[in-house]
Parts: structure tokens; sequence; C-alpha cells
């Protein structure tokens, strides 16, 4: 049996990979266990966008900070311990997680716009990273902000990130375009080498003890799978980019519906945070045995097999079924 698929000209021996975590990828250590556990690759925790500011903007400090007083003070730099590390540690984070385990390394890079991500990309890609996801995280607020401005910022980042590195690319996206099919259309264009469906947006809560607004972090739930398994299912076919499922896959079965529906491989974090990383054995056994009760001899039989393109029943994917669907459910009272 053969369970081997490929991302982005990446070949993964499963299509199980472990999304980007903090968590679960902070650590070495941690990283191998999960190598050891069957993972095909793993994503790094995310590099924010606001820590390569904050590094820029700290050494701009202490470079400036006493020149007034005498001029060789301009060709000092600080000492280590005085500025921030957090973008210098995550490249030798992916040295020593290259190092460490042979499974495929992408890294990820969490922002809004073009800023300092080009040469960190150019780093990232020295660093020995296999490839680079970007992971673009945008609340428009603004009331003046078109949509088309709006999905012109992700083009602008995808083209100069894809423009600077040789590496595969991928994008992490969010479901929230007014056509997500047209959006996907314009980043295939650019030449990004994968999407991943989808982003599962940070959403404030209010503590109302406290009257103010907390962080609340929701682990996703197998109903989550929805909403990507409709979109990997119509995009299957129509675009170059690879796919890839996330959000809401927490077992061997939802593997094999992401799998069907078009996803070259399926990320996965929530069901590991809730189960350990042990869990990819389990996932992986059940994709075995389900194959093997099906007379599946390879994932990539599967891949598609219920996209849109392949579907007895195309319109299932969209409005035509909708009367359908919410009549044919019946209350327990």
């Amino acid at each position: 049996m053969d369970l081997r698929t490929n991302y982005m000209g990446l070949t993964l021996k499963t299509p199980l990979v472990v999304s980007a975590c903090q968590p679960l990828t902070d650590d070495i250590g941690k990283i191998r266990k999960i190598e050891d556990a069957g993972a095909a690759a793993v994503v790094l925790y995310s590099l924010f966008e606001e820590q390569l500011r904050l590094e820029s903007q700290e050494l701009n400090h202490h470079l400036a900070e006493g020149t007034e007083s005498y001029a060789e003070a301009l060709s000092y730099f600080p000492d280590e311990e005085d500025y921030h590390l957090g973008p210098d540690q995550y490249l030798e984070h992916i040295r020593k997680a290259k190092a460490a385990v042979k499974i495929p390394v992408i890294a990820s890079l969490n922002g809004s716009t073009p800023g300092g991500w080009i040469d960190f990309a150019k780093k990232i890609e020295q660093a020995g990273a296999d490839a680079l996801e970007l992971n673009i995280y945008n609340i428009p607020t603004d009331l003046n902000l078109s949509g088309a401005a709006v999905e012109q910022t992700y083009l602008d980042v995808v083209k100069a990130v894809k423009g600077s590195v040789k590496i595969p690319v991928a994008v992490k996206l969010s479901p929230f375009f007014s056509n997500m099919a047209n959006m996907a259309k314009k980043l295939d264009d650019t030449g990004v080498n994968g999407l991943v469906l989808f982003n599962r947006f940070y959403q404030p809560d209010l503590n109302l003890d406290e009257l103010e607004v907390q962080p609340s972090v929701l682990l996703s739930t197998p109903q989550a799978l929805r909403l990507p398994l409709r979109w990997l299912a119509i995009l299957h076919g129509k675009i170059r980019a690879d796919l890839a499922g996330t959000s809401g896959v927490h077992t061997a079965q939802d593997v094999l519906k992401m799998l069907m529906a078009g996803a070259n491989c399926t990320m996965i974090a929530s069901a590991l945070l809730l189960h350990g990383v042990d869990h990819l054995r389990t996932m992986e056994q059940g994709l075995r045995e389900w194959m093997e009760q099906h007379w599946y001899e390879s994932v990539e039989q599967m891949q598609g097999s219920m996209s849109q393109l392949k579907c007895p029943n195309p319109s299932a994917f969209e409005r035509a079924q909708y009367m359908r669907a919410i009549t044919s459910f019946k209350p327990t009272v």
C-alpha cells in the first residue's frame, strides 16, 4: 500500500503533516517525537511580522544611542543581549530542525504587509528550510478600503516573496473573500506552489468580570472540516497549485475526506494538542485499514475522486443543494 503524496514538489511518505503550532514545534525534541510518530513533514511555528519590526526598531535605537557624544559611536553594534533575538533564534531553530530530522521542514511567516518579509524569506531559504508557508493575517477595519485593495495586498506579498526565493512557497488563506475561487486563481497566477485551506483566525472574547477584551484560543472541532472540504473539492483540477486541507482534521476519516475532495496533504494541530503526537500513529493506521477494506492501493488513486470535477452530482458543492439540505433536517424535539 502506497501512502506517498506530493506537495509543492516535496515527496511525503504520508499525507499527515503537522501544521504551524508553537506548542508542538518550538523545541527540537518535540520535532523529533513528531517525526517518530509518523509525521510526513512539519510546519514550524510562525515568526510574526511584528517581531521583524521590533528587531529593526530596537537595533536602530541602539545604533543611534550615544551618537551625539562622539562620532566613533556610529561604528559600534549593541551586544546581543541588548536587542530582540526572535528572528535570529528562528533561523537557528530551522538549522537545528533540519539537522535533527529527515522529514521536510517548512518555515512559516505570519503578517499582513510585504515589509521585511522579502529579506527574511531569503534568510529562511539560506537556513535550509525546504519550503515556506505565508500566513497572511489581515483583518481590514478601514471603512474606505475596498475588497479589491485587500486582495491586492495579498497578491503583492506573495509576488514579492515568491520572487525572492527558490524554495516552494505556500499561502495559508482565509475563506473570507467575496469570490474565493477568483482569489485562488489570482494567487495561482503568481506562481505560488501551494494553497492551505483554511486559516483559523484568532477571535477575541469579552471578560465580563474585568470588562476587558481578552485572547481566547479555541481548538478546532471535526465540524470545522466542512468549509475546507467544500473548497478543496471546488478548486481541485482547476488551479496548478497544490492544495493542503487544514482545520477539523481529527481522525483518519477526516484525512480520507480531504484527500478525496482534492487535497495533496492534510495539516493537523488541534487533534495532536488534544491527544498527543502519538495520535498520528492512530490516524495512519486508520488510513491504512480503510484503504485496505475498500481496495485502494495508493493515496494517489483516491485524490480528487470526489472533487467537483469528478463528483456524479457537482451541484452538491454549490447553492443548488442548499434548500434540500435545510429541509432534510429533522429536529429531535
